[in-house]
């Protein structure tokens, strides 16, 4: 009888756990993989940068115009030498 008793309350408990967790493992899943898509959705925002509104320019380095010894009108002397 202690058997049977046993057996009868190890299936009933068996069952019951399957049904609860027929429930509730996919709420906890969706829960993770919410979560999940969250943290993933914060750290592509983080990364991007600001969007600017429309025809607003920003220029962040402009190089100093280096003057040459040489006028423009006289051009540059190239050495040569004339072959026969």
């Amino acid at each position: 009888m202690g058997l049977l008793r046993f057996l009868f309350i190890a299936i009933a408990v068996l069952y019951i756990v399957r049904i609860i967790a027929r429930l509730l493992l996919p709420m906890f899943f969706q829960k993770i993989v919410n979560k999940a898509q969250q943290q993933a959705n914060n750290q592509y925002r983080q990364q991007q940068p600001p969007r600017k509104p429309e025809g607003s320019i920003r220029v962040d380095y402009v190089p100093h115009e280096k003057r040459s010894s040489v006028p423009d009108s006289e051009g540059e002397y190239v050495s040569y030498e004339e072959v026969k």
